[in-house]
């Protein structure tokens, strides 16, 4: 049998973890257990101190339901360790006040939340932070040069789908001695995995993709033991952890992650062209498509185009509403990744908070509508978005 790093995506996506329990379970069982009890004290103190795996308190993340989950998830990443979280947003947090005290550059378009954590939250702990597009990333060297020790950025970006060269950054940031993050939700590890382009941690919201059934939250940081060591008492004492019944519920849906992914990559590029093709739209932003501007790009370094794409409505904000308010299938709602498709206005959701001015320096109209992709038929999903845009 090959080892586990060898076997390919979907076969670790099922066997990701240890393996059978003592009673045979394919699959880890909830260990909806707060603490755990010992035999002795020096059995306690080998699991205290490290020097055996095991069971010991759920807050801390020693917890089987836990564990288990996070040996799946470094599995799809390549990575050596994962560590799981409440959110997404916890993942990012602690990752920050772990790794950025010195200096924190985010690069191109993020999710609301992650541009509102930088520029108003850590600079409230004297962490300084840099937000610029990826238009200005000439900047970086000079920030880098200053001090910052830590890059993040989000390939594809929310919303416009801009896509940045995660091999070339790499490069860049550890010329200067810093480390890259890259936020991977909107691609999810079937279609790419920035470890092996060459970042030091990846990140997710596990609430999107990897969950895939819009019925939980939480979130991982991933890459190498050395890395994300210190991570572990921010987790722990922030507490962030994930709950045992969501890290089993996550377990379950990762079984089928790629087969779920690789059906929305397709439906969504059928979407994307059609929508190029009708009248009622000025714009498509979808990797899949030859003329994106990042479309080459992502031809190298990603194995598939992703479930999301954006769209602008001609005549505006108050039309793009119209259509968002027209549409039967799509659920008007926020978040993505699930297997019902979703729609939302970027400027009343996701970056809402940002003040007009920000989202028009950052390429974000108030026309625009951002298409999660789920698992319905894709006929229905077009025929829905054409009757709508009549």
């Amino acid at each position: 049998m090959d080892s586990k790093s060898t076997r390919g995506l979907a076969t670790r996506a099922i066997h990701g973890s240890s393996g059978r329990d003592a009673f045979g379970s394919p699959h880890t069982p909830i260990y909806n257990t707060t603490t755990f009890a010992f035999r002795s004290t020096a059995d306690l103190l080998d699991v205290v101190e490290g020097n055996k795996p095991g069971s010991l308190y759920t807050r801390y993340g020693l917890n089987p339901s836990i564990v288990a989950l996070e040996e799946t998830l470094a599995g799809l990443e390549g990575a050596q360790q994962a560590w799981a979280f409440c959110s997404g947003m916890a993942a990012e947090s602690a990752l920050f006040l772990t790794h950025g005290r010195e200096g924190v550059v985010c690069i191109g378009d993020a999710y609301g939340g992650t541009l509102e954590l930088l520029s108003s939250q850590l600079p409230l702990l004297g962490i300084r932070t840099h937000l610029i597009l990826g238009s200005e990333i000439d900047r970086l060297d000079a920030l880098l040069a200053a001090g910052a020790k830590l890059v993040f950025c989000e390939t594809p970006g929310n919303p416009t789908l801009e896509l940045i060269d995660i091999p070339a950054l790499a490069a860049r940031v550890h010329a200067h001695g810093a480390r890259l993050a890259v936020d991977n939700t909107f691609a999810s590890p079937v279609n790419q995995r920035p470890l092996a382009l060459g970042a030091d941690f990846v990140v997710h919201s596990a609430t999107k993709y990897l969950g895939g059934h819009s019925d939980l939250t939480a979130g991982t940081l991933m890459g190498s033991k050395e890395l994300l060591a210190p991570v572990w008492n921010w987790r722990k004492n922030l507490g962030s952890m994930i709950a045992p019944e969501t890290a089993s519920l996550l377990s379950r849906s990762l079984r089928s992650l790629v087969v779920r992914v690789r059906q929305q990559n397709a439906t969504a590029q059928l979407i994307a062209e059609a929508m190029a093709r009708h009248r009622g739209i000025t714009r498509v932003m979808y990797p899949g498509l030859p003329d994106f501007p990042g479309h080459d790009l992502a031809r190298r370094q990603m194995d598939g185009y992703g479930g999301l794409l954006t769209i602008e409505v001609s005549g505006g904000g108050i039309a793009a509403t119209r259509v968002a308010d027209r549409l039967r299938l799509f659920a008007l709602a926020p978040s993505l990744g699930g297997a019902e498709s979703l729609v939302t206005q970027p400027c009343t959701t996701s970056h809402h908070d940002l003040s007009p001015e920000e989202r028009r320096r950052r390429g974000i109209s108030d026309a625009m509508l951002r298409l999660s992709v789920g698992l319905e038929d894709p006929a229905d999903l077009i025929a829905d978005l054409e009757q709508a845009l009549r």
